[in-house]
This record gives C-alpha cells, structure tokens and sequence, in this order.
C-alpha cells in the first residue's frame, strides 16, 4: 500500500477540477475573441489560420472535459476510500492519480502552447 494522504489527492483533485473550469471559461472566451477577429478582413492564410485555431479551442474543450470527468471519477473514488480506510491509498487509486495528473499537465502545456501561438496570431494579423 503506497503511504499517500487521501485527504491530499482529495484536495488536489478538487484543485484540478477548478482549474479545469478557468480553462474552460478561458477557450470559450478565445473563441469568442476569434469570432471578432472572424469579421475583419483576412487573407486566405489567415482564414486557414482562423479555421485551424477555431478547430483546436473545440478539441481543447472537449480535452477539458474529459480531464475533468476523471478528475470527478477518482475524487469520489479518494472520498469513498477517505470514508472506508484508515486514510492510506491504495495502489490502484495511486495508478489512477498519476494517470490523470499526466493527463492534466499535458492538458496544462498544450493549452499553454494555443494560447500563446493564438496571442502571435492574434497580434500578427
């Protein structure tokens, strides 16, 4: 049995969980801003560019929520353990922490990159 405080994984995952929702609000805000952008006058590149950003806020999203829906799974899977155990968790529910931890960082870093090459683009048209 790993030695990991369930209340900390608990706390963790509650922290992703808003972080995810700040995502969310966040594409949903770039999406926003693109549809603006959308009405100017743009090249041909631009409108690739436009298109090929519009597709990732909408892949990104659903990312989010799909992070989120396992950050949901495996804190009620830590409360159930909080509520039946001596506060220890056990190796499968430590699996499942690093698997979504992994899967929120790299959430984490591809939005992180969007964002930013959204910002170039943004300022570059």
């Amino acid at each position: 049995m790993v030695q990991t405080d369930i209340s900390q994984l608990s706390q963790e995952c509650s922290q992703w969980i808003e972080h995810l929702h700040s995502y969310r609000d966040e594409l949903n805000s770039l999406n926003q801003q693109l549809q603006q952008t959308a009405q100017r006058p743009l090249t041909r590149e631009d409108l690739t560019e436009l298109e090929h950003f519009q597709n990732q806020f909408q892949i990104q999203l659903i990312n989010v929520h799909d992070v989120k829906q396992e950050a949901k799974q495996l804190n009620k899977k830590v409360q159930y353990q909080l509520s039946t155990t001596d506060r220890d968790v056990s190796e499968e529910t430590y699996h499942d922490y690093e698997k979504v931890a992994d899967d929120y960082e790299s959430l984490e870093q591809t939005l992180s990159e969007l964002r930013s090459d959204f910002s170039r683009f943004i300022t570059s048209i």
